[in-house]
């Protein structure tokens, strides 16, 4: 079954992994709902260029990820939600007792509640249709830990743990919930670390990538928004069928260490 002229909902996604993934769906002719908290000019412009460029339906919807009932009105907007794809997502770095208590709340609830309240609206949609695809964008810090990411390492722990649910409880239904577990990927907010990251450890752009941003990749290469697309659109194929309540980690070995 083709996935063309379905209606995929990617949250935190006008820019970085979550555009990637939005993109690549498109591509393939499924109609795509783009979202994050903010609700510029640009934001639409990207459903728009992205409408444009592939022939699919693509809005944008603004919806804050950190309050339950925006996360559930983002998929009642949409009205149609065949491909869930939870993405959005932040990040802070500090030890257990100096970790801001209001960062811990922020990160828990986007990076984790917001998937369990966009599920919970979407499921009735995929069993109305009889059809549907879960994807929830974890981490290698959703198998693995690293200290001073608290929060960021519970949360992501957590949505691998959420997936299992979500696809015990739909197993017997064309419903898949898989994770996808990314190491480093080479997004807009990455690239912009690099010249600082390059300052403090006085070294070349090659040096830095290799032996302190990826010091935890094996492969010493970034994975890109591209290959996150299709891992995304893999998962929603029927070859992808009778995968369910998994991870696919896309992270140049980091997990296998």
């Amino acid at each position: 079954m083709s996935v063309k002229g379905k209606t995929a909902v990617i949250t935190g996604s006008n820019s970085g992994i979550g555009l990637g993934i939005a993109e690549e769906l498109a591509r393939a002719g499924v109609n795509v709902v783009l979202n994050s908290f903010t609700d510029s000019e640009e934001d639409h412009a990207l459903a728009k260029r992205i409408a444009q460029e592939t022939g699919v339906e693509a809005r944008y919807i603004q919806a804050d990820m950190s309050k339950g009932d925006q996360c559930r009105a983002l998929i009642e907007k949409a009205g149609r939600c065949d491909i869930l794809v939870n993405n959005a997502g932040i990040q802070h770095v500090a030890p257990i007792d100096e970790f801001p208590t209001e960062k811990w709340d922020a990160i828990i609830a986007i990076n984790l509640t917001s998937a369990f309240h966009t599920t919970a609206a979407a499921l009735p949609m995929m069993r109305k249709a009889g059809w549907g695809r879960v994807i929830n964008i974890a981490s290698a810090h959703g198998l693995t830990a690293s200290p001073y990411k608290s929060a960021y390492v519970a949360a992501k722990h957590g949505i691998v743990g959420l997936t299992k649910v979500m696809a015990l409880e739909t197993a017997k239904e064309p419903i898949t919930a898989n994770a996808i577990c990314p190491g480093y990927v080479l997004t807009p907010l990455v690239e912009a670390q690099i010249p600082d990251t390059m300052k403090k450890y006085d070294m070349g752009r090659e040096e830095v990538i290799e032996k302190v941003m990826l010091e935890r990749q094996p492969s010493k290469e970034f994975a890109t928004t591209e290959q996150l697309g299709g891992t995304a659109l893999f998962l929603c194929s029927d070859a992808a069928a009778q995968i369910t309540g998994t991870t696919i980690s896309v992270d140049g070995g980091w997990t296998a260490l």
